[in-house]
C-alpha cells in the first residue's frame, strides 16, 4: 500500500527540504534549526510507525533514505553557500554520496547484484553530520559561539566521512 502514514510522513519530511534550504539562504537559522529538528523527529516518528505496523513497506524503505539524504546534503552545501560550514566539506560530503550511488549504479548496469549494508563507520557518521548541522543552525540561529565545538565537529565528520567512504569502496572492491 502506497498511502501509509509512515510514508505520508516521510514523503512530508522531503517536501521540507527547499524550505529549510530557503530558511538558511535567508539566514533564518533559528527557524532552520526548528525545522531540521522537527525533520529530524519525523524520521523517528515514521521509522517507530513503520516497525509498529509489521516493517512498512517498499516505497518507505527507499523514500526514508531519499528524504534523509535530500536534507542532509541540501544542509550541507547551503550552509557552505553561506559560510556557516566549510566549503570543502560540503564537497567531501556530497563527494562521499556520489560515489557511493554512482557505483551502485555501474555495478546494477553491469548486471552485478549490489548488496549495501550500513556499517559502524557510516552509521557514526550520519550521526555526526546530523549532530553538525543541528549544532551549526542553533549555534547560527541564537547568536552563541562555540567555535572549538564547531572545529572538533567538523574534522569528526570529515574523518568519518572519509573512512565510511573509503570502507565502502573498499568493502566493494574485495568483492568483485
Amino acid at each position: 500500500m502506497l498511502l501509509t502514514l509512515p510514508n505520508v510522513i516521510t514523503f512530508a519530511r522531503l517536501c521540507v527540504v527547499p524550505l529549510a534550504v530557503w530558511l538558511v539562504m535567508e539566514h533564518r537559522f533559528g527557524a532552520a534549526f526548528f525545522t531540521f529538528v522537527a525533520a529530524g523527529l519525523s524520521d523517528a516518528v515514521d521509522g517507530w510507525l513503520a516497525r509498529r505496523s509489521g516493517g512498512g513497506n517498499s516505497v518507505g524503505a527507499l523514500l526514508d533514505p531519499v528524504a534523509d539524504k535530500a536534507l542532509l546534503v541540501s544542509m550541507y552545501v547551503t550552509l557552505a553557500a553561506v559560510r556557516v560550514l566549510p566549503d570543502w566539506l560540503a564537497i567531501l560530503v556530497v563527494f562521499r554520496d556520489m560515489v557511493i550511488v554512482g557505483g551502485i549504479v555501474v555495478l546494477s548496469l553491469l548486471g552485478q547484484s549490489v548488496m549495501i549494508r550500513p556499517l559502524y563507520v557510516s552509521k557514526l557518521n550520519m550521526a555526526l553530520q546530523i549532530v553538525l548541522v543541528a549544532v551549526s543552525l542553533l549555534l547560527s540561529g541564537f547568536g552563541l559561539a562555540a567555535p572549538a565545538v564547531l572545529m572538533v565537529l567538523v574534522w569528526l565528520v570529515a574523518a568519518t566521512t572519509l573512512g565510511s567512504g573509503a570502507a565502502y569502496v573498499w568493502i566493494t572492491v574485495r568483492r568483485r
